[in-house]
């Protein structure tokens, strides 16, 4: 479960070995506000609301000067999972607003580019493993020897039931997708 404290890091992405200072000229407050104007103006740039916003860190109120200033960004856009995890920098409020500028390069991306092309860069921040012990085939309901052809009839069953858009579970689907693109990652 994401959390807000304790800091919620994501598997697969390394925690910074030393931090620079930024120069960024901004404090935490205008940092925040950034985070959450990009990401609401990216939901309506791409026509799908971003949604369970967690910005999560080990940030306590009063320290100046944490031990620990990273930040994730965690939220569902598309039925995606997705975590913007930065701790680069040696202050919380640089590392929210070089968040604001990842966000903000996706916007660019729509903006001349596609939402395939961004889908496809969202692809690096799922966020979402598969449970430890639990296959592709269990998700799905069909048998490890089940074709190509049935994974995508069971995915597209799954999908209707519990896509976002359709008030379903934005963590299930996002397990959901995971499983069928290991199914036919196993097919090819």
């Amino acid at each position: 479960m994401t959390t807000a404290y304790p800091l919620s890091w994501p598997p697969g992405f390394p925690r910074a070995q030393r931090r620079e200072s930024g120069q960024f000229r901004t404090t935490l407050s205008s940092a925040l506000g950034n985070v959450e104007k990009s990401l609401a103006a990216f939901g309506r740039d791409s026509g799908k609301p971003v949604s369970s916003i967690v910005l999560s860190s080990n940030v306590a109120l009063g320290v100046q000067r944490p031990a620990d200033p990273g930040i994730a960004a965690w939220f569902v856009w598309d039925g995606i999972q997705v975590c913007i995890p930065v701790d680069r920098y040696a202050t919380p409020e640089a590392n929210l607003q070089a968040i604001h500028h990842v966000v903000e390069a996706r916007r660019v991306e729509l903006r001349h580019g596609t939402l395939a092309l961004v889908r496809a860069t969202f692809e690096g921040f799922k966020a979402l493993p598969a449970p430890a012990g639990e296959h592709w085939s269990d998700i799905l309901a069909v048998k490890t020897t089940a074709s190509a052809s049935d994974i995508q009839a069971a995915y597209r069953r799954l999908a209707s039931e519990h896509h976002p858009d359709r008030n379903g579970d934005a963590r299930r689907m996002a397990l959901i997708n995971r499983a069928r693109d290991e199914a036919l990652k196993d097919r090819s």
